[in-house]
């Protein structure tokens, strides 16, 4: 906290007004972040998230994925103040959104926004810069290959990571050599991902309209996304059917999420350790038994 002059120093030449500091307190973001709840006398409250220097481009990436999905004027998402540096800690600043409970129809409203965020078009696969997914470096290079992208930059990085800690997996170089077998009758086209769509990164104001956030966004298969939500729970049957009337899903996702949620279980194992191996050692033997 001794930085937090200096960066109310940034937010007010953001603001192009001095914001005057009434109360700063410590609130649950996550793992990864140090989060705050900042009261001003003069204006709305702020969220604040600090991290060391070295996070700096992850928050910018954060800011530019916000703006983004913000540009797309489908599912909400916190407005970002500004972000930046000291020599203490690397920050981001946003709108601070309220929450409220979860209704049936905003859920069902989620997923409809979710399905017309996903419609925004690119050419490419992959983004503008490397981000990351929780702690993990995130590579987002230009592809117009999904399947390769998706091979080499996000199955093949974290078993990468994993292997680096000791941890090698039965059947993984099976499973990248026959990845195109999943991928049959389906071409995906590139689509705006939140990227790290799980229960705690979806919420609702207290009036019920859905917002997002934490995103760790590039241009993918717009499965990826939808394949997450079930990792952890938290999104119900309205939310998947507002989803569904809006962009139905290929029916092979049944098969790909599974596919697509081993990105995730690698990624916290590599972050967290414990039992993710074995979760994603059973997803492995699970696609295996589906390859031709």
């Amino acid at each position: 906290m001794d930085d937090l002059p200096l960066i109310f120093d940034c937010i007010a030449e953001s603001a192009g007004k001095s914001i005057r500091l009434n109360s700063a307190r410590s609130i649950s973001g996550g793992c990864i972040n140090q989060c705050f709840k900042v009261e001003c006398m003069d204006s709305t409250p702020l969220f604040l998230k600090k991290n060391a220097p070295s996070f700096l481009p992850f928050f910018k990436a954060e800011a530019l994925a916000l703006r983004e999905m913000e540009e797309t004027h489908t599912i909400r998402v916190p407005q970002v103040i500004t972000w930046g540096e000291t020599e203490l800690s690397s920050f981001l600043v946003l709108e601070f959104i309220p929450e409220g409970a979860p209704s049936a129809s905003g859920q069902e409203k989620m997923g409809t926004l979710l399905a017309q965020m996903h419609r925004t078009p690119r050419e490419h696969f992959g983004w503008s810069q490397d981000n990351c997914i929780g702690a993990t470096p995130q590579p987002n290079p230009y592809s117009t290959n999904w399947v390769s992208f998706y091979k080499d930059y996000r199955l093949h990085h974290q078993f990468g990571l994993a292997e680096k800690k000791g941890r090698l997996f039965e059947g993984k170089n099976h499973l990248l050599n026959n990845i195109d077998s999943f991928f049959v009758n389906y071409t995906p086209v590139p689509s705006l991902l939140h990227g790290d769509l799980w229960g705690g990164n979806a919420s609702y104001t207290p009036k019920g309209e859905p917002f997002i956030f934490d995103p760790a966004s590039y241009y993918g298969d717009r499965e990826t996304d939808l394949a997450f939500t079930y990792m952890f729970g938290g999104f119900d049957s309205s939310f998947y059917k507002g989803y569904e009337k809006t962009f139905p899903l290929d029916q092979g996702f049944k098969t790909r999420k599974t596919l697509y949620n081993l990105y995730h279980e690698l990624n916290h194992f590599n972050l967290f350790g414990g039992g993710y191996a074995n979760s994603a050692q059973s997803s492995i033997n699970q696609l295996l038994k589906q390859i031709p």
